[in-house]
């Protein structure tokens, strides 16, 4: 990328493109910066440290999650938030150091609070969203650099059906009175 001015918006898409390229161990600030033909003190201007920065590339992946409609059912949601994560190389880990630390917007869990109802259980369940993504995610690179054995199980076989079962399972439970009142 040309040297040049750069704003908050610049920077974060190029972090998320070089994320979707090399990964993230790779995506350093140091990185970044060469990238933007900057001295890497420059980013320091639009991001405190590379925490910030990679909780606007969350924010940035999970920008593509549709918000729900009336009528919206959980799995929809599940699915379009676990897209959102599979789309971008190590997004779902992205997403979870962020989410771990409380950094970057609420938008999964505000969408699953709209379908399932309150802020605990969608917490809950963008954490199971998160970790099956993570899973795949760990499963697909393994294989693409030859570390996975042919017995060990691909979760991406079935993928689908692994995750909406764990939907299925999500939204029985949540459906079931707690007894422990």
């Amino acid at each position: 990328m040309a040297s040049g001015r750069h704003d908050r918006d610049s920077v974060t898409t190029l972090a998320l493109d070089l994320l979707d390229r090399v990964g993230l161990p790779d995506l350093s600030m140091r990185r970044l910066a060469a990238e933007l033909e900057v001295q890497p003190s420059a980013l320091y201007w639009h991001f405190a440290n590379k925490q910030e920065l990679l909780a606007a590339v969350a924010d940035r992946i999970l920008s593509r999650i549709p918000q729900p409609e009336p009528g919206t059912g959980i799995a929809e949601i599940a699915v379009g938030i676990r897209d959102a994560l599979l789309a971008y190389r190590d997004g779902a880990e992205v997403v979870m150091s962020t989410y771990a630390l409380r950094l970057g917007a609420r938008r999964a869990q505000d969408a699953l609070q709209t379908v399932v109802g309150d802020s605990a259980s969608a917490d809950a369940l963008f954490e199971f969203i998160l970790g099956h993504s993570t899973l795949v995610q760990q499963r697909m690179h393994a294989q693409s650099i030859g570390a996975a054995t042919d017995i060990a199980h691909d979760p991406t076989e079935d993928l689908d059906a692994v995750f909406l079962a764990g939907i299925r399972a999500f939204a029985a439970v949540s459906a079931v009175p707690d007894q422990r009142s």
